[in-house]
């Protein structure tokens, strides 16, 4: 069992990386805002519940995917409101059934990011699509997050969705 675990910032072509993943291997998409969605029908974002569950939930899934053997790709935009803890915490969970884990880091420059912050293609699963907004987070220190390993870095700005998948796939062969 593999978690593909693709970090970067808002913008940086996770989920379209991943669509493209998930066509090349079959393994399963985990996009981490379908339990953020979930969890803001009830709880506010941020909030002492929200925050606990939503980190509870990302880790029950890994824990039954690699129980089953089920590999998975998981977008995660690291952000103030997510435990420092949990990567080391998603690995153990994983490794603790015999899964691997591939950190792949995703790069964008910020003006990059920024013109790709409006697309309507965000708006999907309620991400952020204010320039002005995510600027005010940014500003904020709301992205600041302990450095993540990278067992493979990919500037999405020179690689299209599909080169940068490409070069995921040949580093899963790989190992």
């Amino acid at each position: 069992m593999w978690l593909v675990f693709l970090h970067g910032p808002p913008g940086a072509g996770k989920l379209t990386v991943g669509r493209e993943l998930q066509a090349l291997t079959g393994f399963r998409l985990f996009h981490n805002h379908l339990a953020v969605d979930l969890l803001e029908s009830v709880f506010e974002f941020g909030s002492a519940p929200f925050v606990a569950l939503r980190e509870e939930l990302w880790l029950s899934v890994f824990r039954e995917a690699a129980r089953g053997g089920l590999s998975l790709i998981f977008t995660f935009a690291p952000e103030r409101t997510v435990g420092p803890g949990f990567p080391a915490e998603a690995e153990t969970v994983v490794r603790a059934d015999g899964g691997r884990v591939l950190w792949v880091g995703l790069r964008c420059g910020e003006a990059e990011l920024e013109r790709r912050m409006p697309n309507v293609s965000r708006e999907t699963f309620g991400k952020l699509t204010s320039v002005e907004r995510y600027r005010e987070l940014r500003e904020a220190g709301a992205f600041e997050y302990p450095p993540l390993r990278c067992d493979l870095e990919v500037d999405t700005e020179t690689h299209t969705p599909d080169e940068a998948a490409r070069q995921v796939a040949a580093r899963l062969a790989a190992v």
